[in-house]
C-alpha cells in the first residue's frame, strides 16, 4: 500500500476541527474567557508539557493512566503531556504568583488522553477552566458553581441541572480507617456504581476497621440520591461523624445559590480525579456533563503551599457537540484589483468589524463559504457597500 494512501489518517478519537466548528469554539473560548474576566479571573497559559513528577505528584493513579509519557532529549528526564489543567495551575499559584490572598485564575488550551473517559469522546479536549486559590469558605464553592452556571448560560444551553455531592462524607464515614489509594478507588468505583454486594465485599476486606456504623452509612449511601429531600433524609440516616454534618450543611447553602437551574443529589457518586476533598458538582444540560468541578484543597502541597482551592473546568469540543451550528457572520465580497481607492474602502470595512472576502481572478463562481450577503461595488467613482446581486 503507498504511504500517501494512510497518510492523512488521525489516530483513534483524534480529528481535525473543521472551519464551522472552529469558528463556533473560537467564538465560546472567548465568551468565556471574558466571562471569567467579568468575575475578576486573570489568565494564565501553562505548558502543554512538563516533567511528569510536576504533572502527576499527588493526583492519583487515574491521571497517571490518562497521560501520555515521553522522553526529554535535552535532559534525559521523563516528560507528560498534560491529562488536565489544575495540578499545572496549582504550581503556577504556589511558587510563581506566591501570593498571601485570593488568586482567581482562569486557562484555556488543549489536554490529551491516553484513553478517551467515555464512548465516542475526543482524546484531545480543549479544556476550558477557571480556579480560586486561597479561600477556605464555602463562598468559593459558590463562585465557582456560579461562573460554570453563567459561561454554560452564555453559550445558549438550556435546561441546565447541578448534580452535587461532597468528598467528606466519604471520608467522614471511613475516618480513622488506613486505606491504599486502589482500595479506596474501588470503593468510591463501587459507590458510584451502586454496587451494593461488591462495596459488602470491600468492606468486609478491612478486617473490621470499619465500625458498624459507618459500615451501615455506606450502604445508605447508595440510595441516597434524588432532589433536595435526599439531604433531610441523610441528615437522619447518616451517623454524625466528622465531617459528615458539615458537608450536608454546605450542600444545602450551595444548592439554595443555584435557584434558577434544577439541582439533584448523589451522595455516593465522587467521579473525577483524586483531589476532591469538599463539595463537587456536574452540570448537565441537553442530556450530557459539560462542567465538572470543586474543591480541591490538596492539589498544592506538594508545592510546598496548602492552599484551600476550589474550581470547575470544562471541554470546549463537547460542549460544541451539544449546541446548535452557530450561524456565520454575513460578511462582503469584493473584487480583487489594483486600485488604491477599492483597497482603502475595504480596509475601512474591516477597521469597522466587518469581513471583507476578496474574490481573485478566475474563482468569481467558487463556492461561497462566508456567506456573502453585499458586495463592495463601483459607483460614481466611489466604492460602495450594496446588497449582493
Amino acid at each position: 500500500m503507498p504511504a500517501w494512501s494512510s497518510s492523512w489518517q488521525l489516530p483513534d478519537q483524534i480529528a481535525d476541527v473543521l472551519p464551522s466548528e472552529a469558528r463556533h469554539i473560537e467564538e465560546l473560548r472567548r465568551l468565556f474567557l471574558d466571562t471569567a474576566r467579568s468575575y475578576g479571573y486573570e489568565l494564565v497559559m501553562p505548558p502543554l508539557l512538563e516533567h511528569l513528577e510536576s504533572l502527576l505528584t499527588g493526583t492519583g493513579e487515574a491521571l497517571d493512566l490518562q497521560t501520555f509519557k515521553l522522553v526529554d532529549q535535552l535532559s534525559g528526564r521523563t516528560l507528560g503531556l498534560r491529562a488536565d489543567t489544575t495540578p499545572q495551575v496549582a504550581r503556577i499559584d504556589a511558587h510563581l504568583l506566591n501570593r498571601s490572598g485570593v488568586a482567581r485564575l482562569c486557562y484555556c488550551g488543549p489536554v490529551l488522553h491516553t484513553r478517551a473517559d467515555r464512548p465516542h469522546a475526543t482524546r484531545e479536549p480543549l479544556q476550558f477552566g477557571a480556579e480560586i486559590y486561597g479561600h477556605g469558605g464555602l463562598e468559593a464553592d459558590i463562585e465557582a458553581q456560579l461562573l460554570a452556571l453563567d459561561c454554560l448560560k452564555a453559550a445558549g444551553v438550556n435546561d441546565l441541572m447541578v448534580d452535587m455531592a461532597d468528598a467528606r462524607i466519604v471520608a467522614g464515614l471511613l475516618s480513622g480507617v488506613r486505606l491504599e489509594a486502589s482500595t479506596l478507588a474501588c470503593i468510591h468505583a463501587a459507590l458510584a456504581a451502586k454496587d451494593a454486594s461488591e462495596l459488602d465485599s470491600l468492606l468486609a476486606g478491612l478486617n473490621g476497621a470499619v465500625s458498624p456504623e459507618a459500615r451501615a452509612g455506606m450502604r445508605t449511601l447508595l440510595q441516597l440520591y434524588g432532589d433536595k429531600q435526599v439531604l433531610v433524609e441523610a441528615e437522619k440516616v447518616l451517623p454524625r461523624l466528622p465531617g459528615v454534618h458539615e458537608a450536608l450543611q454546605d450542600l444545602k447553602r450551595l444548592a439554595s445559590c443555584a435557584p434558577s437551574v434544577r439541582v439533584g443529589f448523589d451522595l455516593a457518586d465522587l467521579r473525577g480525579y483524586a483531589y476532591y476533598t469538599g463539595t463537587r458538582f456536574a452540570i448537565y444540560g441537553d442530556g450530557a456533563e459539560l462542567a465538572r468541578g470543586g474543591r480541591y484543597d490538596e492539589v498544592g502541597a506538594v508545592f510546598g503551599r496548602n492552599r484551600p482551592a476550589a474550581g470547575f473546568s470544562l471541554d470546549l469540543k463537547e460542549l460544541v457537540s451539544v449546541l446548535a451550528p452557530l450561524s456565520v457572520k454575513k460578511s462582503i465580497r469584493a473584487p480583487w484589483r489594483d486600485d488604491a481607492g477599492l483597497r482603502a474602502a475595504i480596509a475601512r470595512l474591516r477597521a469597522e468589524g466587518e469581513t471583507v472576502s476578496c474574490v481573485f481572478p478566475g474563482h468569481e463562481d467558487d463556492a461561497d463559504e462566508l456567506a456573502c450577503d453585499r458586495e463592495l461595488a463601483l459607483a460614481g467613482g466611489q466604492w460602495t457597500v450594496r446588497p449582493r446581486r
